[in-house]
């Protein structure tokens, strides 16, 4: 029967460090960054900002208006790429410089907005050892959070999460990630050792493999998202070979959305044959109220994507973006001043694509069809 689905999807959603510090269990705050050593000083600087931040905040303040929003527009799943180890571990990864944790007893932060599904396929899952990842596993399973990306093993590094829709449909999630979005090589899973999904390249040679795997476990015709932390941070150009590897699984039926994050702000959006591709989502929550711009990108703005799916085809139907901008360490409506910001970054998209206003002063994504 035809119908629709709608995914909420975001970017990096960082809770830990200066985020975890404002939580009912804060983690110790001891970091071993070149400038900062205490965790609460990500605190006080957005507070020099924008005035005091509450601490010891319930389990859904960091989301604020994202909220209200969520509950409106009613997604049936709701998919984040989660940027921190979820643990009491203090094997802080040797020679890393930035080390993010939220204490697990602060996992109801991921509840009270309802996460389904994490990405931990990216460069902060490992930051506190092999046994912090364990632990993040547990956590966020033992809370009915499904995880991808990042496994106990090489196999379920790589498996999917299967996410159930009505009518004993589902959708499957893909996690994985590349070096250049930091994950270092030794991080890999491997068929005995613990670790991340990492693509080896973006070859055309790897983008079959994954849709060879895409087709032994697809069952009809399941909607199937490839969630992929990649590329450098602060950079507005898509690199060639990220479009080139997006299209090449949509052209292999191995995605209806690829599910792109890394950069810390948005980039450009994509619609192609029919399939939504988010080369950069950008952050939703993370700490750096308080850190100043690089150049022009800003680092205290992000959206939420609300992407509606056709059923059983899994074509765009609609996108609606919801600006969102960090104060006080929760998420409020974007300003003008921020919303231009976004804009700016939206508006070298794919030919044909421009964003529209939408009701409560969000955006519509307008594509050619």
């Amino acid at each position: 029967m035809d119908g629709e689905v709608t995914i909420a999807l975001a970017g990096d959603v960082m809770t830990g460090r200066g985020i975890d510090q404002i939580l009912r269990r804060p983690s110790a705050p001891q970091l071993f960054e070149s400038y900062v050593r205490d965790a609460r000083d990500y605190v006080r600087l957005a507070e020099r900002v924008n005035g005091p931040v509450p601490r010891g905040v319930d389990a859904g303040y960091v989301w604020g208006d994202a909220l209200a929003e969520l509950r409106r527009a009613a997604p049936q799943l709701r998919l984040v790429n989660l940027e921190t180890a979820v643990t009491t571990s203090d094997d802080a990864w040797p020679g890393k410089g930035i080390h993010y944790r939220m204490h697990p007893a602060n996992v109801a932060c991921l509840n009270a907005a309802a996460i389904d599904c994490c990405n931990l396929a990216n460069n902060h899952v490992l930051d506190w050892g092999r046994a912090g990842l364990d632990e993040t596993l547990r956590t966020l399973h033992a809370a009915g959070v499904r995880t991808t990306g990042a496994g106990r093993n090489a196999d379920s590094a790589w498996a999917p999460a299967a996410l159930p829709l009505a009518g004993e449909r589902r959708v499957l999630v893909w996690g994985c990630a590349t070096e250049t979005s930091g994950v270092p090589a030794d991080w890999a899973a491997g068929p005995e050792r613990s670790g991340v999904a990492l693509l080896p390249d973006l070859s055309d040679a790897t983008a079959r493999r994954l849709a060879d795997q895409v087709k032994r476990l697809r069952r009809g015709d399941e909607h199937v998202i490839v969630s992929i932390h990649w590329g450098d941070n602060w950079v507005t150009d898509i690199p060639a070979e990220h479009r080139a590897f997006a299209h090449r699984l949509i052209e292999l039926g191995a995605a209806d959305i690829v599910h792109g994050h890394s950069s810390h702000h948005p980039l450009p959006i994509d619609v192609y044959r029919e399939r939504l591709v988010l080369y950069g989502c950008g952050d939703l929550v993370n700490d750096y109220e308080g850190i100043g711009p690089h150049g022009n990108l800003r680092s205290d703005v992000g959206c939420l994507y609300l992407a509606t799916l056709g059923v059983p085809d899994g074509a765009l139907r609609r996108l609606e973006i919801v600006p969102m901008q960090l104060r006080r360490f929760r998420l409020e409506r974007a300003d003008a001043a921020a919303r231009r910001s976004l804009l700016r970054l939206f508006g070298d998209g794919a030919a044909g694509s421009r964003l529209a206003p939408a009701a409560g002063g969000n955006w519509s994504l307008q594509w050619q069809r």
